[in-house]
């Protein structure tokens, strides 16, 4: 929940900002030619970030999930998912 809280202000101040920009007519192109970025060159970025994300992730889930899963299922009873209760 916390992280979707999250996702959802990143999702709004950028929204914010970018009308900002918007107004003073900033736009994306712009912003990639004045620093040297090419639609091209960013996927090829955003691949290879994933390229180099998803083993990992992946690695770690196997690590990650059954550990978790062995927690869930000997946690006390009528503990809730904070197990506070």
């Amino acid at each position: 929940m916390l992280l979707l809280r999250m996702l959802v202000k990143v999702a709004i101040a950028s929204l914010v900002v970018g009308t900002i920009l918007g107004h003073f007519g900033i736009t994306p192109e712009q912003v990639m030619r004045e620093t040297g970025l090419s639609w091209d060159r960013l996927q090829d970025y955003a691949r290879r970030g994933v390229e180099w994300a998803l083993p990992n992730v992946l690695l770690g889930s196997m690590v990650i999930v059954p550990i978790w899963f062995l927690a869930y299922l000997f946690r006390p009873p009528g503990a809730g998912p904070s197990g506070n209760q």
